[in-house]
């Protein structure tokens, strides 16, 4: 760690530029060995094909060309089902694990403008016409109006209650 901190700007560019020449020797490298083992596969696979000259080798032939693609297609069938089923469990167990651990993110709910009837009518279903006007069972009170109110409401024009005033004052004055 020491030392590379103490690592001039060029160095450093220079071992980057030797790291890049030998991982890029490495990928061709690896590259070439991929086509050759490819190569060595369709070999053994698929060999070379000698059509014969007669009517009936040729019949022989396709039969053996499609007993070998019956068999190839069985194959990838049923290495596709075991892919699926696999994957399958891997999901299940993701949830699982998203079960086991409690987080999940809670959906922001949207603000809904519903009536009580309205509510109860997605709830219990449309079978179920409930009226819920929970106004009409309230209790109806009548508001009793108190003297004092009243004569504050008819007041009435204050040019008319100035000269009253005006005799309260004269009694504080005095």
């Amino acid at each position: 760690m020491a030392d590379e901190k103490r690592l001039s700007a060029r160095r450093k560019h220079q071992l980057k530029s030797a790291m890049l020449v030998v991982a890029n020797t490495l990928l061709e490298a690896e590259g070439k060995d991929k086509v050759g083992d490819r190569e060595t596969f369709l070999a053994d696979k698929c060999p070379a094909l000698d059509l014969p000259n007669s009517k009936d080798e040729l019949l022989e032939l396709c039969k053996k060309l499609h007993e070998q693609i019956d068999e190839g297609e069985e194959e990838r069938y049923s290495i596709e089902f075991k892919l699926n089923m696999v994957l399958n469990e891997v999901k299940e167990l993701n949830i699982k694990i998203v079960d086991l651990r409690g987080k999940f993110k809670r959906p922001r709910l949207k603000k809904v403008r519903m009536s009580a009837d309205a509510m109860l009518k997605a709830l219990l279903g449309s079978k179920h016409t409930v009226n819920m006007d929970l106004r009409s069972n309230l209790k109806q009170v009548k508001k009793e109006v108190k003297e004092e109110d009243k004569q504050l409401r008819d007041v009435g024009d204050w040019r008319k209650n100035i000269e009253d005033k005006s005799d309260r004052k004269k009694m504080f004055d005095s």
